[in-house]
Parts: structure tokens; sequence; C-alpha cells
């Protein structure tokens, strides 16, 4: 498994681009500077981020620690704080920290702490003034005291409101003393210029750069995206400051054009123009980029030594800077480094230089690195449940199915299911032809849903499906469409209510009506299919499938039994309290309760509730 965060290591060629920002802002020689890292989401971003915090740390080092570092995530504070106040806040904070290390400059970082405070009060009361004005009700503590005001005029002053008056004025004082500073009035501009003087002479006296690195601002919602960047404009151009922003350019100009309404397509481009002096896309991958990507990742992952994957992959990135020259970076380039690779890991980074070119190409992942890992992860959890349930399923034929589940039109995925379920040998026989002609190269005339360059691609990709039994890989892929046998077919009205029940079990009493319609057989189908997906449930409180369960119970009362059996065997740990008020006044219940009461494992708390309902009649006490 690999985890979804930003790495250190470059696992992409892109400390090429990395050493190009660090020499631009080493090159500023304290003069301000502001660089965009623009590209989609999950193409390395925050990667790039710390790639080229890493480059510019270095050369701190050999310059006497020049650089003052601050990463700022504005996603991190949406919702629990204000942006703009935040942002200053964290890079007040840091100089002071910094200024108490160095011992210099401790003077102007506190009272730059103090003007921050002013920022906080200003927001504080411009706020709840505004609301009083357009008519709408205050917030934060200004709003709890004109509440209160409401409730006296109102003659609803009692004791309570009394104490409450006291409680309030209280909060109110202890906050506008640690956000107010009593000895100085003064207006927002006079304040703004004095904390962008304070803030360019603390950094002189220290002689240092502050680099701000400001990562995720196109996941924020346009209000918080918008308050950011305000506060980076309050900082930006000061000398001895370089601010390095992470985000997609486009998501950032739709946040720019909803908060300034009838704002045209022009006036957002100079906005964003106005703020990033030098724009910075992180590159596309490629196919080599891709296949060099999933190499390393399985690589990471496997017994080499620490030393030597950092070798491979310092080899590999030198590599990919080749590429242009006709290099290539796969497994014979590999072996060159190293021929004796474990067995294992070279089925693996077989099956990578295989897949690569379809990683980039199919509009699923388009190469994208964050896709890539999530791909990779499905596939290792599918291979562990393969394995775990003794399905033996081969790895390279999961991951070409699960290509096609990721990335073909869902009714082409639809109709390999049913292919395989409708053999008696569980074989997709729709395609074999396929598969042969399109290796063969002949010309291949597919109608909807199979059209397209991406199902041809996919055909040609080793091994072939045609003539291979495929029940093991849906049955370890059954959480998004469920395995049913040529044994357990069911007409389409019950596909369509299973399928229902599996992807909304929360709805199911909707669908009760019909299941009441579904012949006896078809409904033990449908409860062998809810029974193997409440399988994979950890907890047994009152998860979503227990409510489909308790539906088809309700249409069909036999199958009571079998869910009363099912939650019997499940392991004690798992039973927790608020799943008895659920079922006790289900009529196969006492079984139930009398396995869980009498087993250890099942918490006092079970019990208890357990107790309590027999007490009250719900169940029969023996």
């Amino acid at each position: 498994m690999w985890t979804d965060h930003e790495t250190e290591q470059d696992f992409l060629n892109f400390g090429g681009v990395a050493r190009t920002v660090s020499e631009i802002i080493v090159q500023a020689q304290c003069r301000p500077i502001s660089i965009g890292v623009s590209g989609a989401w999950g193409v390395g971003k925050s990667s790039m981020i710390k790639l080229i915090r890493g480059e510019l740390a270095a050369r701190s080092t050999e310059q006497e620690n020049k650089f003052i570092f601050v990463e700022f995530n504005a996603w991190l504070y949406q919702g629990y704080d204000d942006a703009r106040a935040a942002l200053i806040e964290v890079v007040a904070l840091a100089l002071e920290e910094e200024a108490q290390k160095r011992k210099s400059g401790i003077d102007k970082t506190k009272d730059l702490l103090k003007r921050v405070s002013w920022f906080r009060a200003a927001k504080l009361t411009a706020g709840s003034a505004a609301a009083v004005a357009l008519g709408l009700p205050p917030v934060g503590l200004i709003g709890e005291i004109f509440d209160l005001g409401k409730k006296a005029m109102g003659g609803q002053f009692d004791q309570d409101a009394a104490a409450e008056v006291e409680a309030t004025v209280e909060k109110v004082s202890e906050t506008a003393s640690g956000l107010i500073e009593p000895k100085n009035t003064s207006s927002p501009p006079k304040e703004i210029h004095a904390l962008r003087t304070c803030f360019e002479e603390a950094l002189a006296e220290m002689g240092v750069t502050l680099i701000v690195l400001i990562d995720d601002l196109d996941r924020c919602l346009p209000e918080t995206t918008i308050s950011t960047l305000e506060a980076i404009r309050l900082l930006l151009f000061l000398k001895h400051t370089a601010f390095v922003i992470a985000a997609d350019d486009q998501m950032i100009k739709h946040a720019v054009k909803r908060h300034f309404e009838g704002v045209n397509d022009d006036l957002v481009t100079n906005y964003f123009d106005k703020l990033i002096q030098v724009p910075i896309r992180v590159p596309p991958l490629g196919t080599q980029e891709v296949r060099a990507y999933m190499m390393l990742l399985f690589i990471e992952n496997s017994s080499l030594s620490t030393n030597e994957k950092e070798r491979i992959r310092g080899k590999f990135c030198e590599q990919l800077g080749k590429t242009w020259q006709g290099k290539r970076v796969d497994l014979p380039f590999l072996r060159t480094l190293n021929d004796k690779l474990p067995d294992e890991l070279v089925a693996r980074l077989d099956a990578a230089d295989r897949l690569a070119p379809l990683m980039t190409g199919a509009t699923g992942i388009s190469g994208n690195p964050r896709l890539i890992k999530r791909f990779l992860n499905a596939l290792s959890i599918r291979m562990a449940m393969s394995s775990a349930q003794g399905v033996g399923v081969d790895e390279s034929v999961l991951a070409k199915v699960l290509l096609f589940e990721r990335c073909a039109d869902p009714k082409a995925y639809a109709a390999l299911i049913k292919s395989v379920t409708e053999s008696n040998q569980g074989k997709p026989v729709i395609l074999a032809d396929w598969e042969q002609k399109a290796i063969a190269g002949e010309s291949l005339e597919l109608q909807s849903p199979w059209d397209g360059p991406f199902i041809i691609d996919w055909l040609r990709l080793p091994p072939q499906l045609g003539d291979r039994d495929l029940r093991g890989v849906l049955y370890v892929s059954r959480e998004h469409s469920p395995l049913i046998t040529p044994e357990d077919r069911l007409s389409s009205e019950t596909v369509e209510l299973l399928t229902a029940l599996l992807e909304h079990p929360d709805m199911a009493s909707s669908v009760k009506d019909r299941l009441i319609a579904v012949p006896r057989s078809e409904m033990s189908v449908i409860m062998d299919q809810l029974l193997d997906r409440a399988r994979q449930e950890q907890e047994w409180g009152v998860p979503p499938i227990l409510d489909a369960c308790l539906v088809v119970v309700e249409a069909d009362p036999p199958q009571g039994q079998r869910l009363a059996g099912f939650l019997q065997h499940r392991p004690g740990t798992q039973i927790k309290a608020n799943i008895i008020p659920k079922i006790a006044d289900q009529s196969w219940v006492e079984g139930v309760f009398s396995t869980w009461t009498e087993d250890k494992d099942v918490s006092k708390p079970v019990k208890s509730a357990i107790k309590q309902r027999k007490g009250n009649g719900n169940i029969s006490v023996k």
C-alpha cells in the first residue's frame, strides 16, 4: 500500500524544476518574488513544494541559514479560522520563534504579533457591524450581547438571563483585552502600513529571507481562497520575502470569478497575474515517467535495502532527463542497474512495464500520480482479499480487469460481468475474438459501449482474458457489482433491486413493496448477496447494510432465521449497544440475544441493553 501524501523523494524527475525555482529565489537577492506552481489535482504539486523546500534548505545551510520557511495550508483552517488572519499569525509566530533563536529582531516580531491581534479584532467588530447594518443576526460575542439585549427588551429578562449577561460581558472583556490594544486607536490603512513596515524591518534586522510555501489552495471554498490570496497580497512585494503558491490556476481563477461577480475573464486573469510573478506548471507525465513512477513505487515497497532503493531512484531520475535523446526507463534498463532482483518484484515491474502506456492515455487516469497510487492500492487490497479467502487470482489478470473497471464505459463493464456470469466456465467469451484481432492488428469496428481507442489498446494488453475463468476476479471485485452465478440467475427486475440495495442500503425501505413481489428463490439470492457484503463490516451497531437485510426480512419473513444465524456468528467484540433497539422487535431475535449474553467477548453495555429490553417486555424472559 502507498500513502496519499506528498513525498520529499523525487520519483518523477521534478528535481530540475525544483532547482530552477530555488535558483530564481536565490538570484532575487532579497528582492520580493512570488512563484505559482500550477497543475491539476493529484499531479504532484505538493511533492514539488517539498522538493523546492529541500533545495532551498540545502542552499540555506551553505549560506549560513539565510532562509526561514513557513508552510501554510489554508484548507486545514477552512471552517475553523479566518484564513487571512491565520496566515498572518502563522507567519508572525514563525518569525518570533526564529528571532528568539537568533537573538535578533525580537522586539519587531513581538510588535508584529500585536498587529495581528488588531486584524482579528477588526474582523470581529466589522463582521458584527455589517450584520446589524444589513438587518442580519450578528455573530460571535457581539452577537451574544445583541441577542441578550433583545431578550431584555422583550420582557424575558429573568435570573438566568442576568447570569448569562454577566458571563457574556466577562467573556467579551477577556476577548477584547486579548485582541485590541487599548493604548492605540488606528485606522485600517495605518495598521496595514505599520504591519508591512514592521514585517519588513524584522526580516532585515534578522538578515533572512522568508519563504512562505502555500499548498492546497485549490481545495478551498472560494471565500477561503480569496481570504488567503488577500493575506498573501498584504505581505507580497516586501523585501526579504518569497511566496511559492501551489494550486490549480484554473480553480483559483474560478474562485476569483465567483467572488467578484460580474467581472470578465480578462480582469480575472489580471488579478491572478498581479499575484504571481513567475508561473510554473508541473510537467505532465508521459509513458516513460509513468512507467518509472510505477516501478519506483514497487521498488519502494520491496525488500531491497534503503541504499539500493535510493541508488536506483537516482539513476531513474538521471535516465528520465535523457528520454528526449531516445533513452528508456524500463525493465531492461533496470536490469543494467541490478540483475539480481527478487522474482516477485520482477513480476510486478513487468506488470508496470505493460500497464504504463494505458495508465498514461486512459482518460480515467491520464498519468495522474495520485490516481496511479489509488489504482495500485485497489489492486493490492483485492489481491489481499484473494489470498485471505483462498480465491487464487492471477495478479496480471486482476490488474487488467481493474483497469477496465476504472477506465471503460460502465455499460461495457456491466456487459463484461454479464458475459462471465452467463458462462458455465466463467469465461468472457465476447472478448476472445476481439482480443485475437486486436493483437493481430486487424480492423475492429466495435459498437457502443465498446467503441473507443482505450478498448482496442486494452484488448491488446496481456494476458488475454477470453479463455480465462474470471469468476474469482469478479468475486474479489464485488464491492462494485454483485457476482451472480448461473445457478443464481435473476430476473432483470430483481437484479435492479439487488443493485439498489447494495449501492444504497440506507434507502432500502423505499423498495420494500417491490421486494414483496420477488419470487422466494430469488429472495434467497438477494439475502446471500447482502450477507456477503455484510461480512465486510467490522462494527455491528447500525450499519446501513443492516437496514437492507431487515427490509428483506420484512418482505420475506423466513429470511429472518438466516439473518439471525449471521448475527450470532459475528465476533463478540464487533457488537455495539445501539444494535439492540434496532432488532429487539424481531421475532427471531431471542436466540441472538441469548448468544450475545453468554459470549464473554460481548461488552457490558451491549448486555445491559439486552437486559433492559427484556425488562421492558420487548422479548420473552426465560
